[in-house]
């Protein structure tokens, strides 16, 4: 196949796997708070022990910018604990509705009309939130249009030879932004049939109306997570059996 560049290569793999697995109907989530919960909680752990602690909150009936904003720490802590690390998000998420409270009125609505660029370093300014976590909470919670970069992200775009692994995250982002946005609407679909990659059960948040550029970077994120779950694998990658083989540089 001819040589691709990244943009082209970018848009390539998201036909790919989009054509291959469907929707991914990222992020799983009942409400925009839980998304922001759920982005807190899953650093440095899986998601298994994320939806243990979500549920957790569930059943407390906290999981809700009031709850949180009511709840003793220790009680807090107490509820989040398999998500690991939980004296550290527990006061990370109080520290999230404080500045709510402070910057925002309280309200998540008022908070998400700000322009992206804004909120984004407003976010990026708390304690505990780098910017794979900010930009989950733009673009799962809040609809901006934000591509999150995560390490699925960095290992497939450096064994596909369009950026290092090791390159610095804002240069990941704009490029797959600026090949996405260069694609429309090619990339902009519309089917919620889903097949496979890391693909969820559509819930209220998956389903939520979002511009067509904003989608594109929803489904992207989700169907480079499926990849890196199932194919490229950090030691071992199942080259093979991957739909993206045939985008692979030759001798890769």
């Amino acid at each position: 196949m001819p040589v691709l560049s990244a943009e082209e290569h970018i848009a390539a793999i998201y036909d790919t796997l989009f054509r291959a697995w469907g929707r991914q109907h990222w992020w799983p989530a009942r409400t925009r708070f839980e998304v922001i919960v759920g982005a807190y909680l899953t650093q440095n752990t899986n998601w298994t022990n994320v939806e243990l602690a979500l549920c957790q909150l569930r059943t407390a009936g906290v999981l809700n910018v009031g709850g949180i904003r009511k709840i003793s720490r220790r009680n807090l802590e107490h509820l989040i604990r398999s998500s690991g690390y939980f004296r550290q998000k527990a006061q990370r998420l109080k520290t999230f509705v404080e500045f709510l409270d402070r910057k925002h009125g309280g309200s998540l609505t008022r908070m998400f009309a700000r322009p992206t660029a804004e909120l984004r370093e407003q976010l990026l300014a708390l304690n505990g939130i780098g910017p794979e976590t900010a930009d989950s909470i733009l673009l799962y919670a809040g609809q901006h249009p934000v591509f999150v970069v995560d390490a699925y992200t960095r290992r497939i775009a450096g064994r596909h030879g369009i950026l290092p692994e090791d390159a610095k995250y804002e240069d990941i982002r704009t490029t797959f932004e600026k090949a996405l946005a260069a694609e429309m609407p090619t990339v902009s679909r519309t089917s919620s049939v889903s097949v496979g990659g890391a693909s969820h059960r559509p819930s209220r948040m998956s389903l939520t109306a979002r511009a067509p550029l904003a989608q594109a970077f929803n489904e992207m994120h989700g169907l480079i997570v499926g990849v890196g779950k199932k194919y490229c694998l950090k030691s071992s990658p199942h080259c093979e059996e991957c739909p993206l083989k045939p985008l692979l540089p030759e001798g890769n």
